[in-house]
């Protein structure tokens, strides 16, 4: 009877027991159930330097699916940055069902020599280049990592970034439907839960394995409902910036049922289903005349470009109606450089 009576005691617990017996580990960082973690994805020396990533771990106490929140590809966003590193010290593993990896800031070199936009070992965005290559470039070898351990291991995920340096962005996330229904529809459903009221409807994106790019469009081709979120401006850190990215990854977490209570979905976003860049031609001093959040009408000045000693050379106009989600925020422009970023409403929601 003992023996009986031990066996079933032995079948009911095994799951619990193996799940106890079981941390998650990305990296060198290692949590049990119900514990936190930090460490590192380490990228080893190759054509160029080696590199580090931190990386946290925070494995709940019940078991469920994994949510990667990435960040700092462009190590001078600071707003999605900074949010990150206040998730790391909010979340509390007894709270969470399922594993959330935080990678804070992936771009170390970008942030610390304040070089926008790239990684200066390599002069590449670290948002390009994925899936990556183990014998490329800094840049590449730390995409072709992320991809292994994060991406390929995840089950959702969320790519953080905001205005630049020279970017005064207003806060919108993109939402990249793929065509199969249930991964868009949980997608739709993060990107809603996570509440910036305009939304980019991305739908011209790689579908080559071997050729994605981006991180979030990476996990969607792999089957991993994602989305993308921008918040903060010109290298500012405002604290109304930095809530709406930890606000709306708490409401997402709550519609992915990983964290309690009911998440809160913006109701009547702004939909984009355009974009529209506006570049320079050459050199100049920049002078604009619109700002962040507004509208123009197709033909409207958007500023002016002097040479170097006062002439206007340039009246950059707007060649659709739009929405400005971000205008250079610096005097400083060189040819090619992106003047302004303008999104077209969508007719209907998707």
């Amino acid at each position: 009877m003992r023996i009986r009576l031990w066996i079933v005691v032995t079948l009911l617990l095994t799951p619990f027991l193996a799940h106890a017996q079981s941390p998650f580990t990305v990296g060198t960082a290692s949590a049990a159930p119900n514990e936190k973690a930090t460490g590192t994805l380490e990228v080893s020396a190759g054509v160029d330097a080696a590199t580090s990533i931190p990386i946290v771990v925070v494995n709940g106490a019940k078991p469920g699916k994994i949510l990667a929140l990435v960040s700092g590809a462009h190590g001078t966003e600071y707003v999605s940055i900074i949010a990150i590193e206040k998730l790391i010290a909010d979340l509390d593993p007894a709270q969470v069902t399922g594993t959330v990896i935080l990678v804070p800031l992936i771009n170390i070199q970008s942030f610390e020599q304040k070089v926008p936009h790239v990684n200066p070992v390599d002069n590449k965005s670290m948002n390009r280049f994925y899936p990556g290559k183990p014998d490329g470039t800094q840049t590449e070898r730390a995409s072709f990592l992320i991809t292994r351990e994060i991406v390929d291991r995840c089950d959702y995920l969320i790519d953080y970034h905001g205005g630049d340096l020279d970017e005064s962005l207003r806060p919108y996330a993109y939402w990249g439907p793929t065509g199969r229904e249930a991964q868009d529809r949980t997608s739709k459903e993060m990107v809603l839960a996570f509440g910036l009221d305009h939304i980019i409807i991305w739908r011209e994106r790689p579908t080559d394995p071997v050729a994605t790019r981006y991180l979030d469009n990476t996990a969607s081709v792999h089957g991993k409902p994602s989305i993308v979120v921008e918040a903060g401006h010109a290298g500012t850190v405002d604290s109304d910036d930095v809530a709406l990215l930890v606000n709306g990854t708490l409401s997402t977490m709550r519609a992915l049922k990983m964290l309690p209570g009911d998440p809160h979905p913006i109701e009547n976003p702004v939909w984009i289903e355009k974009l529209v860049d506006v570049l320079a031609d050459g050199p100049g001093i920049w002078y604009p005349l619109v700002k962040r959040g507004t509208y123009v009408s197709a033909g409207m000045k958007l500023g002016i470009i002097t040479d170097y000693v006062g002439k206007v050379i340039a009246a950059p106009r707007a060649p659709v109606s739009a929405v400005v989600l971000h205008v250079n925020a610096v005097p400083s422009l060189k040819k090619g450089d992106n003047i302004a970023d303008l999104g077209v409403p969508a007719a209907k929601a998707p």
